[in-house]
């Protein structure tokens, strides 16, 4: 179906464009690190795995990171942009509705109450932060809604003070566990990447595949819900089923993601405005150019939180904050327009 004011030659043009970005960060940024690496020497089958150093930082330390950081920022980007245009709200991301916080308090609880189960049961973990999300969704969506009518700022509010509580529980659960226990749980809350094996991985994809295949179905949906429910209901869309199904799928991408990574924010609120300024509102578009660039820009983002001050590790969280802080402040003082719901 053709889009407004865009061929399918240049919409595909610019999705295979942030393909190749996509595929270039990936094979790039696992070539940086504050280690030298000979790529030839990594690939050289001839070498015993156990004498093969250069094969261990590439395939076990870099390799396996850079694919999460993919997974993980597409997820968010991909679940920002979503319910933006759901609540029509442009600061409406996973962080900003509390939704970080609800899935990070049941993970940690796994983490922290059935770590030796989770080993058992692989998907326990990120269906515990699945379902917190949805709860956490769920609370949001009923306290922001008032007399049939969702208000945007008391939405805002219901996220952020539902993240404050679920903080407070988790800083409780660290206070009650031992110290061995609390720096693991610090150390994830900062947002981590880092993992050395494929196992998360493999775990994750099955529940992102579901999930972004739901919201690519709806794309055109989206466009609909973002002028107004009694429109999208009169131009003959489902609004209540696609709502659900909306919320479920964006809950089940980034519930997940949290649940291996931490609570990592900003990427949903970059990505989605960034790309709505350059290429426009159309969500056929802004939904799988998000999913890419989201992936690529926490690949990136997680490159430079290695890098930077090596041989020391800063987490990939603090450095999303120091490029979501300001961006999230420009948006809120920014005029506004005419342009959509930036």
């Amino acid at each position: 179906m053709p889009l407004k004011g865009l061929t399918i030659r240049k919409f595909w043009g610019i999705v295979g464009l942030f393909i190749i970005l996509f595929i270039v960060t990936l094979l790039l940024c696992p070539m940086i690190g504050p280690e030298k690496m000979s790529l030839a020497r990594a690939l050289d089958t001839s070498l015993a795995r156990d004498k093969n150093p250069d094969a261990a930082i590439l395939f076990h330390v870099r390799l396996p990171r850079c694919l999460m950081a993919a997974i993980v920022g597409a997820a968010l980007a991909a679940a920002g942009v979503t319910f933006q245009s759901m609540l029509k709200n442009p600061l409406a991301t996973p962080y900003t509705l509390g939704i970080s916080g609800g899935s990070s308090l049941a993970a940690v609880i796994i983490l922290v109450y059935a770590g030796s189960l989770s080993l058992k049961i692989p998907f326990l973990q990120p269906l515990a932060a699945f379902g917190g999300a949805v709860l956490t969704l769920w609370l949001v969506y009923k306290l922001g809604r008032r007399q049939g009518i969702l208000q945007n700022v008391t939405l805002i509010l219901a996220g952020v003070t539902l993240n404050l509580f679920f903080s407070a529980m988790i800083l409780l659960i660290q206070f009650l566990v031992d110290p061995t226990q609390t720096v693991l749980i610090m150390h994830w809350l900062m947002g981590s990447l880092d993992i050395d094996r494929y196992e998360p991985i493999l775990i994750l994809i099955p529940f992102q595949i579901a999930g972004i295949a739901v919201l690519l179905y709806h794309a055109r949906d989206m466009n609909l819900l973002s002028l107004d429910e009694m429109s999208a209901q009169s131009l003959g869309l489902r609004v209540p089923v696609v709502m659900k199904r909306l919320y479920i799928s964006s809950s089940l991408i980034a519930g997940t993601a949290i649940a291996f990574s931490g609570p990592i924010g900003f990427v949903g609120l970059i990505i989605p405005h960034a790309l709505r300024i350059l290429l426009g509102a159309d969500h056929r578009l802004l939904l799988p150019v998000s999913y890419l660039a989201g992936g690529a820009f926490l690949v990136i983002c997680d490159t430079a939180a290695r890098t930077l001050l090596a041989p020391t590790e800063l987490p990939v969280g603090v450095i999303t904050a120091i490029l979501g802080g300001p961006f999230f402040l420009a948006i809120l003082i920014r005029p506004k327009s005419g342009g959509g719901i930036v």
